[in-house]
């Protein structure tokens, strides 16, 4: 037995500390590969690690709720200051996940689906609660799947963006450029929203028994939307990604909520997707505006580079007539006359923007700004308009 105070029992207890302090050691530095080969980096910030009863500060990269600041704390503070640590992390990483989501935006997908199942309610009399509510979750996730894929393969022209002006309505979300979340995570995230819309689609076609084009109908927004920004096929620089857009985010959502629903689609769905499809083909066209040059200088050959801004603008108020001749033909094709009443505060503020760009505001970038957001209006309250007309 050795005695407490005998030099070898001393020595015996220095070298347990110092083993103890190393499989701390050891443990923390494995949790640190562990999360910043899943979750990524944020940015350099002092990892504190522990030998025996000393500690060692070293220059690291974060990671979640590892990173410890400061002097040596007491065993309580030690606590409390890790807990508050993981919390603000788990803040950050939620934050961020809700910018690179971008929820605002979804509504000019969801509306429109809900325009197509209102009117399979009033024309056709019917209303399947659970294939709404699965027919909504599968446009968002389809839409997660678009944005979540650009902010991975426009990684570049958003960066160059940013610099210059932030903008809420193009440039990305500026979480990826801004180091927040790793870039890998936008395409895995991409990926797998577009599997779990995948298997929604195969459940409302085979369980619910909607209809047997439904997963075709889904097939012809998922696809894409996922290949708009995704090499090789890259629509958004063939020149006419726009156009996809315009059919994705207009005629489409309103013949597939019809569908689900009644199980063929309506004349009328046809007359009521043109004008909405033309306003949001301006939302995408003129959103680029503000990535102009970024664009160009990647070698981002959208429609707009090709164009350039001038033309650019022809384009525009081209889409523009089209969209009110549009709105006045589908009164003809059966939706009632007081569309009209609703849509003229939309037609006033689309004239207004379309003048603002023939004169050339787009050049100020925060007034280009403001046309951005009253666009977005004109194609929300476009599709609102007709919701109404059915009321």
């Amino acid at each position: 037995m050795i005695k407490r105070n005998h030099p070898l029992r001393e020595e015996s207890d220095r070298i347990n500390a110092i083993q103890s302090g190393c499989c701390r050691n050891l443990r923390k530095l494995l949790r640190f590969f562990f999360f910043s080969h899943f979750f990524g980096v944020e940015k350099r910030k002092d990892i504190c690690l522990c030998q025996g009863d000393k500690f060692t500060y070293i220059q690291k990269m974060t990671f979640p709720g590892i990173t410890i600041l400061g002097d040596k704390p007491d065993k309580g503070d030690w606590k409390n200051e890790g807990k508050k640590m993981v919390k603000s992390g788990s803040y950050k990483k939620l934050k961020a996940w809700f910018q690179l989501s971008r929820p605002p935006f979804h509504t000019v997908g969801v509306l429109p689906f809900v325009l197509g199942t209102f009117l399979a309610w009033r024309l056709g009399g019917l209303f399947n609660g659970i294939a709404f509510v699965l027919g909504v979750a599968a446009v968002v996730l389809i839409m997660l799947s678009t944005y979540y894929a650009g902010e991975y393969f426009d990684y570049r022209e958003d960066e160059l963006s940013q610099r210059v002006f932030k903008s809420r309505f193009a440039g990305g979300s500026g979480v990826i450029s801004a180091g927040i979340l790793p870039r890998r995570v936008s395409l895995w995230g991409s990926i797998i929203t577009l599997g779990i819309a995948g298997i929604i689609g195969l459940g409302l076609q085979y369980y619910f028994l909607t209809g047997p084009y439904t997963l075709v109908l889904g097939c012809l927004g998922a696809f894409p939307g996922f290949f708009y920004s995704t090499r090789p096929i890259r629509l958004v620089e063939r020149g006419f990604g726009e156009l996809f857009i315009g059919f994705c985010y207009g005629w489409l959502p309103i013949a597939v909520a019809f569908y689900i629903q009644c199980g063929y689609i309506d004349s009328v769905i046809h007359w009521i997707g043109i004008p909405i499809g033309c306003t949001i083909f301006n939302v995408i066209f003129l959103n680029e505006y503000h990535d102009y040059h970024a664009d160009k200088t990647v070698g981002k050959n959208n429609l707009l580079a090709r164009l350039g801004l001038k033309k650019g603008v022809i384009l525009y108020a081209s889409l523009s007539l089209l969209t009110w001749a549009a709105a006045a033909l589908s009164i003809a094709g059966g939706v009632p006359r007081r569309l009209f009443y609703f849509c003229l505060p939309f037609t006033v503020i689309s004239a207004w923007i379309t003048v603002m760009m023939m004169k050339g505001k787009y050049k100020n970038r925060h007034e280009l700004e403001k046309l951005c957001g009253w666009n977005i209006a004109v194609n929300l309250g476009t599709t609102a308009s007709y919701i109404l007309s059915f009321v």
